[in-house]
């Protein structure tokens, strides 16, 4: 591998003054407890990483002017290295987002690591057990109910939580709203809410007819609950979710997926020119620009050390 630091120099604006990318998510691992059947991380990869490795991509991250940093898995929570890999984030000054499955998370590791997390994402499938468990495991609900109890010390943390709808929720994604809007009324913490679109990207395809719900169904979902929200709510269609992340792979590879294609690009540590790798691929860099507006952090002068969200583009 060639040395980096001298390219990254070169990459960290493009001629139009914006870094290539805003958010980059870093897939530490492929271990997870869950097996949620719309899975469209890593799976397999018994050899990620090492933490020398991680640590040189998280410079990297920062390098190529990247503002943010998702750590995201798998489960980022089953690596022995991760509070790490988070302080190390928040030392070179990236934002840190964890994205959980949240049944890993503990007391001690937010007492321990809160000051190195701007965002928490936990997933929630259901607002009861019973229809949490039709894509998650048994005990999930009441995981991630804990989790949010405990978040409630940590206001500095914003917390995102997030429902893939599917045909075994679409009828109850107007309760988990509720849930999360009665959360928010009382916590101090930002709360707001992603609404994905399951759609066919999965390395372990399952029998997307039992799970794909329509474009009609989902427009027609964002139409009854938008109007009314109480908190932020972003509704993310198939069509807002391709050709938007850009990914490292536990293997250390740069992945751009289109559609249900994991496109990769070669050791990220060894892209010696990132903007051109993002221009000659299907990558929407501007798409992917007004996406991350949706979320980051305001001086925190201005906001109290809180967050401030900012409205997406359309």
């Amino acid at each position: 591998m060639g040395e980096s630091k001298p390219l990254a120099v070169e990459m960290r604006q493009s001629p139009g003054g914006s870094p290539p990318v805003v958010t980059m998510d870093f897939h530490v691992t492929s271990d997870c407890n869950q097996e949620c059947p719309y899975c469209w991380g890593p799976q397999g990869f018994e050899q990620p990483v090492g933490t020398k490795a991680a640590l040189r991509i998280i410079d990297r991250i920062q390098q190529v002017g990247a503002r943010r940093i998702v750590f995201t898995g798998g489960d980022p929570l089953k690596r022995k290295d991760i509070a790490r890999l988070l302080r190390h984030a928040r030392r070179i000054g990236l934002e840190v987002a964890l994205s959980t499955t949240g049944d890993e998370l503990s007391l001690a590791f937010l007492q321990a690591c809160a000051p190195a997390i701007d965002l928490i994402s936990l997933p929630l499938d259901g607002a009861s057990e019973e229809v949490n468990s039709r894509t998650k495991k048994p005990g999930h609900f009441t995981a991630i109910l804990q989790a949010l109890e405990w978040l409630r010390a940590f206001p500095a943390i914003d917390v995102k939580l997030c429902t893939p709808v599917t045909r075994h929720n679409l009828e109850d994604v107007p309760n988990i709203a509720r849930l999360a809007e009665g959360y928010a009324a009382t916590t101090r913490a930002r709360v707001f809410y992603n609404i994905f679109q399951t759609f066919r990207r999965s390395m372990d395809p399952p029998d997307w007819e039992s799970l794909l719900v329509t474009n009609e169904e989902f427009a027609a979902l964002e139409q009854r609950l938008a109007p009314g929200a109480r908190i932020r709510m972003n509704f993310l269609s198939r069509r807002t979710l391709d050709r938007l992340y850009a990914m490292v792979f536990p293997d250390g590879q740069l992945v751009l997926p289109k559609g249900p294609d994991y496109l990769s690009y070669g050791p990220f540590l060894e892209v010696e020119d990132l903007e051109a790798v993002i221009r000659s691929s299907p990558f929407d860099a501007a798409k992917h620009l007004r996406h991350s507006r949706g979320w980051q952090k305001a001086d925190a002068a201005a906001s109290g050390g809180r967050a401030c969200l900012r409205k997406e583009d359309p």
